[in-house]
């Protein structure tokens, strides 16, 4: 069994501008025969889906489909039925950012041996913080940026009471931080505190 084609002969390479008008040389094709073994059948080419055809050939109007697919709505193949979609359920998430307050300081000395307004002992080494508002056991994660230290802590009790103040360490907080000054620090609300 035997095929034959037309074929294109190379030639040298020569520069020439682009002609989206040229033509074929007939005088340029040579018959070749391509001998197949027995048995074997030769392979129709078939003509391209229209699907799949080259992007130069898609017009501003022109729908883009996968090779292959009809179409029975917009975007849905043929012979799959409608599928009624959920609604996305809407949900809030807070994102919990270190904050920087300026200003914090610490308290100790004349609260040493009283109740703190949560109800605990205030000693030399509670570990803790004092805020105006937040509700006793409100966990706050503070990070001295002077040195990296970082711990989750406690509102154990009420106060600063200076103006311009947010919060009040206690001394062994402030120890453990290496912050026993008034000065700045990073904040941000520790896990389980929901803010």
């Amino acid at each position: 069994m035997a095929a034959s084609a037309l074929v294109a002969v190379p030639e040298p390479a020569g520069s020439s501008a682009p002609s989206p008008a040229r033509t074929v040389d007939a005088a340029s094709l040579t018959a070749v025969s391509i001998a197949l073994p027995a048995g074997s059948t030769a392979t129709a080419i078939l003509a391209t889906d229209s699907a799949s055809r080259s992007a130069s050939r898609l017009g501003p109007d022109s729908t883009i489909l996968e090779p292959g697919l009809d179409t029975a709505g917009p975007g849905r193949p043929a012979g799959r039925p409608a599928v009624r979609q959920p609604a996305p359920k809407v949900r809030t998430t807070l994102k919990n950012y270190w904050r920087h307050d300026g200003n914090i300081s610490w308290y100790g000395p004349g609260f040493y041996g009283r109740r703190t307004a949560c109800g605990l002992a205030y000693t030399r080494g509670i570990i803790g913080v004092a805020h105006r508002s937040l509700p006793c056991g409100t966990l706050v994660t503070f990070r001295n940026p002077a040195n990296g230290r970082q711990i989750t802590v406690r509102v154990i009790d009420r106060g600063p009471y200076v103006p311009g103040r947010q919060w009040d360490m206690s001394a062994g907080l402030c120890t453990y931080l290496g912050h026993c000054y008034t000065g700045p620090i990073e904040w941000r609300y520790g896990k389980g505190s929901g803010g």
